[in-house]
């Protein structure tokens, strides 16, 4: 008999004041009657390098293997994963591409669950992938800042 995954909505949202500049990352993972919001903030980044940490932290959050929709306004996230570039791109080593210390660490945790991504327009008045963006807007000018130490500027 399978195993009973436990269901999990997450809303994910990266930012980056100045692209690159400083930026920040905001969670909400739902599984009620439980919530939990996770947010931190980077020195020097991009905007895609903090949409893909928001869900890669968000999935390394969950402590056991999960039924898990993530709802994120990142074409670039949603759509390598939706449209299966992310394992082209990991066949071939990553070669070329942007961010692949980061799509590294996404495969190695996105493979421990059954995850589902759900594209969803941002500013759209989604309240949890508005709360998102607030988290990560406040975290990206926070103090102290974290350095991404992946970052590389092209």
């Amino acid at each position: 008999m399978a195993e009973q995954r436990v269901k999990v909505t997450m809303y994910t949202d990266g930012s980056a004041l100045g692209n690159p500049g400083p930026g920040g990352y905001g969670v909400v993972l739902l599984a009620p009657p439980h919530r939990r919001e996770i947010s931190a903030g980077y020195r020097l980044t991009t905007n895609n390098r903090m949409e893909l940490t928001a869900v890669i932290v968000g999935l390394e959050a969950l402590k056991v293997p999960c039924e898990v929709t993530v709802y994120s306004d990142s074409k670039y996230v949603v759509d390598a994963v939706s449209k299966g570039w992310v394992f082209g791109w990991e066949k071939k080593g990553f070669a070329g591409k942007k961010n692949p210390d980061l799509w590294r660490r996404f495969l190695s945790v996105y493979r421990r669950h059954q995850v589902r991504f759900v594209w969803v327009k941002g500013h759209a008045e989604i309240p949890e992938n508005e709360r998102c963006d607030r988290l990560a807007v406040a975290a990206a000018g926070s103090t102290p800042l974290l350095e991404d130490v992946g970052y590389r500027s092209e």
